[in-house]
């Protein structure tokens, strides 16, 4: 028998004045994106821009229904419409803002395990990471160097 360890290394950002100017307006969109969600149920609104490496930002915000679990988290409503518009273009980074029209979010939102898969799958394809940001409305902004980090040992199309 052999036993492993799986390490987590993450930045930890105070606010977003430590961001650099770039990532700052990602992050801004981000926000502006969850502005815009579509939470009556929850009211948790969750918002997401991604950065391509043709410079485009992709926005996207989580879609609540009636029929749950109908709905779409925004991560993969950003992923699959950059993937719609440029099916080719790689993705650099993610930004995740999360909200609620409950109580104040004060702590990093990090993707479900959903969210998480279809953003692996997506820099496994690409064969470069996808460096991702998550933060609540208020607080420390958690930085990734890559999805795996959030998934290890994750299950891909090679394993089928």
């Amino acid at each position: 028998m052999i036993e492993k360890k799986i390490t987590l290394n993450y930045t930890i950002f105070q606010d977003s004045s430590e961001l650099s100017t770039s990532d700052h307006k990602l992050l801004s969109k981000a926000i502006e994106a969850r502005k815009k969600a579509n939470a009556p149920y929850s009211k948790f609104s969750v918002g997401a821009s991604l950065l391509l490496e043709n410079g485009k930002v992709i926005l996207g915000n989580n879609q609540e229904n009636a029929a749950y679990p109908s709905g779409m988290c925004a991560e993969r409503v950003a992923i699959w419409n950059a993937a719609s518009h440029y099916p080719n273009i790689k993705i650099e980074k993610i930004f995740i803002s999360a909200s609620s029209g409950l109580k104040k979010v004060e702590k990093p939102v990090s993707p479900c395990g959903a969210c998480r898969q279809t953003m692996v799958e997506y820099e496994i394809n690409q064969s470069k990471n996808i460096e991702i940001y998550f933060t609540g409305e208020t607080g420390i902004i958690i930085k990734c160097n890559s999805i795996t980090d959030l998934l290890p040992l994750a299950f891909e199309r090679s394993l089928l």
